[in-house]
């Protein structure tokens, strides 16, 4: 990853899905004008060879598929979370087809900080990302009533 002027937020995504990851994802982001560079992964083993190899540079938040080949997401959360290094700090939303209550109860286990349902439209995910940037990261405190993010 490179160095970004300091407004700039470094976002990561990991979906084993082309045009979520590259269409939709990258245009909600320039269509937003938000002041972020995104890099993307097409699973959870190539997110974390990524973030292994760009370790002078963290991301300041990761998008997470839960269901993806090689490394699913409920693993690469677990491994993130587990980590002795910065890295565990890393802000993480899940970002999952799935509506099942098991699936987004394990995400908070694991500590994701958020959970998000992948909206159907183009403009739902444009919403989601302005909320996503408009979070006080420094203030939040994680809470269940607060983790999914609708």
């Amino acid at each position: 990853m490179s160095k970004f002027h300091d407004s700039h937020k470094v976002i990561l995504i990991a979906d084993d899905d082309e045009d979520d990851r590259l269409l939709f994802f990258l245009d909600a982001v320039e269509d937003l004008n938000l002041p972020a560079a995104v890099e993307a992964a097409c699973d959870g083993q190539e997110l974390l060879h990524t973030l292994d190899k760009n370790k002078g540079r963290l991301p300041d938040m990761i998008f997470l598929d839960i269901n993806m080949p090689v490394k699913n997401g409920f693993d690469c959360l677990a491994e993130i979370r587990s980590r002795e290094d910065a890295l565990k700090e890393v802000k993480i939303i899940m970002l999952s087809t799935s509506k099942s209550p098991d699936n987004i109860e394990l995400c908070h286990k694991l500590g994701a900080d958020f959970y998000a349902v992948k909206p159907s439209s183009f403009q739902g995910l444009k919403d989601l990302l302005q909320k996503v940037f408009e979070i006080d990261w420094n203030s939040m405190q994680k809470s269940g009533n607060r983790f999914l993010l609708a």
